[in-house]
């Protein structure tokens, strides 16, 4: 069999498979979240969350919308130096969100809950 046959078969077959894939996996919300970063975000985007007096009195004062936890738990990033990952029975978590105004979130992640404990302006670098 010539070259630029095997390569015609090849072409044929991914293409097929590249369309069957795409039909089955449309709609569905599959991600990848291989990272620890993705993980812990993702753990925490799934749980019932909370807010603390304190972490609401800061939204009050600064006159800002609890909407910017829900973008720092989609594109934030985790502190692990400063977060307590072996703690029991719940572990904390620092994130800081990626956009403007940069808050800091304290986040106490329990089994079924996650609670807001704080919040922070960051300030700039």
């Amino acid at each position: 069999m010539k070259l630029i046959h095997r390569l015609g078969y090849y072409g044929l077959g991914l293409f097929f498979g590249i369309v069957i894939l795409i039909f089955f996996l449309s709609g569905k919300k599959t991600s990848c979240d291989y990272s620890p970063n993705a993980r812990v975000l993702k753990n925490i985007r799934t749980k019932k969350q909370s807010f603390s007096e304190n972490s609401l009195e800061f939204f009050r004062i600064n006159q800002l919308d609890t909407s910017l936890v829900s973008r720092a738990l989609e594109d934030g990033d985790v502190d692990f130096s400063k977060s307590e990952t072996d703690r029991e029975p719940c572990n904390i978590y620092y994130i800081t969100g990626s956009f403007q105004p940069s808050i800091e979130l304290e986040v106490e992640n329990c089994d079924s809950i996650a609670t807001i404990k704080s919040v922070q302006l960051k300030k700039g670098d």
